[in-house]
């Protein structure tokens, strides 16, 4: 595959373009993203689906830019894809000759059916496990859903639903029973089955989750793998088909949505008096990541290998230059916690949070040694972007943050008390985590030392002195105040 890879996405309301890089087989991140709101599909469905000249030329007029730029990062290969608004025109492969012959691009027409599985297996190896969910993502045009669960999908479904589609049939006219009732009749295409969670793609979505988000004291300013309540989102919804635009605005809907945001929030509404759905989460990722994956992993079944973490990967690709540290951090982490987690009454499940602080901490020093710390926070906190939930971001992100200095701070602790375990937790696997960094000091080949743990008492037994790190445990704290280190 191509180091670096453009994709374009050509929708009933915008043309999208990703670059992406790969850093090693399966690692990748985002390095360049463009879109322009073209509206490709602009009075088509007033007019039989008939593509107009002028939405053409702009689009025609975004794409070529979009092929320049990707040119500029010498890309190797570019995937175009189109979706409702050129599956739907009688006169696509005018557009479709026109770019073709002019800027070199080839564009795919994929179904509906496509472009929902697309969407879903960017969700469902991007975001955290889900177990009986719906994705649904609504564009200009169409809406797409399909069934995943864990990171098996199904059912995939392509609804004649849209918010351009709507706002121009039904919207415009205030026909807002006529919108009602032709959605219901699109959502009966949706197969019966049991539904926990409610996955949504795409802009009308994640404009809602955004405003949700915005509105909330929610201490991380991440949208992605953003979990709420369905009681909280159903809420949010009729305020939005109750507003006017002065009340949109307050509700923290951009000005660029007004007019589409309601088609859209009426095609939620209708689908939740359907569905049973308990849980909402956001999805950042979309087609246009599920065709980057699916050329990415097309010899895995669309699927990354199992225990494989693609951001994990590319932070210690990039980031990470003492490899074999990092390793020996995560292994020595691990043996600590298995010894010391009954006693500290530490939850089993921590265990993988500890050991991945660990091995992604070095990854702040290619940045600044001073300042390591801090921008390995930094680093956690926004390029941890996949497969990962907020908690568990903001766990792994804080063990670092105070790694070798100090506990976490009450300020901190309260801030994110949302997002983390409880204090006492928080403050011994931070302890943990310190305690490895600082027995590893000297920076062994290979660890030259082991551990044995016996009525509150961590015994290292080495044959070297460990200078170094007697002198910095003087300086480490441990909220419990009857464990001891002993060396020997």
């Amino acid at each position: 595959m191509a180091k670096r890879v453009a994709v374009i996405d050509i929708g009933s309301n915008s043309v999208r373009m990703v670059i992406y890089e790969k850093t090693s087989r399966f690692a990748f991140h985002l390095l360049y993203e463009e879109k322009s709101k073209v509206r490709i599909a602009e009075h088509a469905y007033s007019n039989g689906g008939e593509l107009q000249e002028l939405p053409m030329q702009r689009t025609f007029n975004a794409l070529r830019d979009f092929v320049q730029i990707a040119q500029s990062f010498q890309t190797r290969k570019t995937l175009c894809v189109a979706t409702s608004a050129l599956r739907d025109a009688p006169n696509k492969q005018e557009f479709l000759k026109r770019v073709r012959e002019k800027l070199k691009l080839n564009i795919k027409v994929i179904s509906g059916e496509k472009e929902a599985y697309f969407g879903a297996i960017a969700c469902a190896n991007l975001l955290p496990k889900q177990k009986n969910a719906l994705s649904i993502d609504i564009g200009g045009g169409s809406t797409e859903l399909a069934f995943i669960d864990a990171d098996n999908v199904s059912q995939t479904t392509s609804l004649k639903l849209g918010t351009v589609r709507l706002k121009e049939l039904y919207f415009d006219t205030n026909d807002i029973d006529g919108a009602i009732k032709y959605i219901d009749k699109q959502l009966q295409n949706i197969p019966d089955e049991k539904i926990e969670t409610l996955i949504g793609i795409g802009g009308t979505f994640r404009a809602i989750s955004n405003a949700v988000l915005l509105q909330s004291d929610y201490p991380l300013n991440k949208l992605h793998a953003f979990e709420y309540e369905r009681k909280v989102f159903e809420k949010f919804i009729d305020k939005v088909l109750k507003s006017d635009e002065k009340k949109l605005k307050n509700l923290y809907i951009e000005q660029n949505r007004f007019d589409v945001i309601k088609p859209g929030t009426l095609i939620l509404q209708r689908l939740l008096k359907k569905l049973a759905i308990e849980n909402i989460i956001t999805s950042g990722v979309g087609v246009r990541e599920g065709v980057y994956l699916q050329d990415l992993l097309r010899n895995s079944k669309d699927k990354f290998p199992h225990n494989y973490n693609t951001s994990v990967k590319y932070i210690l690709d990039a980031h990470v230059q003492d490899k074999a540290f990092s390793n020996q951090l995560a292994q020595l982490s691990k043996q600590l916690f298995d010894l010391t987690a009954p006693y500290f009454e530490i939850h089993p499940q921590y265990r993988v949070n500890l050991a991945l602080a660990a091995k992604l901490y070095p990854a702040g020093r290619s940045i600044h040694f001073y300042s390591q710390n801090k921008h390995t926070y930094y680093l956690i906190q926004t390029a941890l972007e996949y497969g990962f939930t907020h908690k568990d971001i903001m766990l792994i992100a804080t063990l670092t943050r105070y790694a070798k200095n100090k506990l976490p701070s009450n300020s901190h602790l309260k801030k994110y008390a949302a997002l983390l375990p409880k204090q006492d937790t928080t403050k011994q696997l931070s302890f943990l985590l310190s305690l490895s960094i600082i027995l590893l000091s000297h920076r062994p080949r290979n660890i030259d030392f082991s551990l044995q743990f016996e009525n509150g008492t961590l015994y290292i037994n080495s044959q070297r002195n460990l200078y170094l790190a007697k002198d910095a445990l003087n300086k480490l704290h441990c909220e419990h105040e009857n464990f001891k280190v002993v060396f020997s």
